[in-house]
């Protein structure tokens, strides 16, 4: 692989990797929809920057193939088994006696254990991971096979087809997986609250990979430029011999 292959596929891998990531450790919060864009229901903090993770992923899929998806995928599945080990094990730490102490009021001046809300926040996330982890595995199986389906029925065209059909499909099963295993079977919530919040987080990301499509033709642009037409060229149709195989 030439140089600037290895460096766009560097790049994004890093953009994916930190995006998944971050979405892991904010998902456990829920915020209400309906305050803040004036939309019904409630939506979880990791879906905002989900989209980042769509994008990533189809341009992977488009210059690296499927194996190229999967390859980064299982690397970021083990960078987040990582992280929330070292998290998990931050919340064993004994708290120091003087970090109680200056943190015992709120702003309120209410009685507040910060020791508490760190263990609340950060142990919520481990069954998020669980659900995310298996979410994030048929997502981006799912994701990548069906792209380079659809590519190979559209024999190429069609960006916006494969891109967005494909984060669809695995995008409906992933709103729904994770927070069933996160929140229904290691969690505290109703069937009833899971169905609502996932409703609620695929239409958001049906939105956003139909608002994100050029975005998606810009990437397209600006890679083709980096590598140049010839070696761009070479590149998918790599990707789709690789899928093919």
């Amino acid at each position: 692989m030439s140089h600037k292959k290895q460096q766009l596929y560097l790049v994004l891998s890093g953009i994916f990797i930190v995006n998944a990531l971050l979405a892991e450790i904010i998902g456990v919060k829920i915020f209400s929809a309906d305050a803040l864009l004036g939309l019904p229901g409630n939506l979880t903090a990791g879906v905002l920057i989900w989209p980042v993770v769509f994008v990533t992923t189809d341009i992977i899929n488009e210059y690296f193939g499927r194996a190229g998806v999967l390859r980064v995928s299982y690397l970021t599945v083990a960078l987040i088994l990582f992280a929330f080990v070292v998290i998990y094990a931050t919340t064993k730490l004994p708290p120091a006696a003087f970090w109680l102490d200056v943190n015992k009021t709120d702003p309120q001046g209410r009685p507040f254990n910060i020791d508490f809300a760190y263990q609340s926040i950060f142990r919520q996330g481990l069954g998020i991971i669980t659900g995310s982890i298996t979410a994030f595995g048929i997502g981006q199986v799912l994701d990548a096979t069906v792209f380079q389906a659809l590519r190979r029925a559209t024999k190429g065209r069609y960006v916006w087809l494969r891109a967005t059909g494909s984060t669809l499909v695995s995008q409906l099963v992933d709103s729904f997986v994770v927070l069933y295993v996160a929140f229904y079977l290691f969690g505290n919530w109703t069937l009833d609250q899971v169905l609502g919040v996932a409703n609620t987080n695929y239409w958001y990301k049906f939105a956003a990979a139909i608002l994100l499509t050029p975005v998606l033709y810009l990437a397209h642009f600006l890679i083709d430029r980096y590598l140049g037409e010839e070696a761009s060229t070479e590149l998918q149709q790599e990707a789709v011999a690789d899928a093919s195989a």
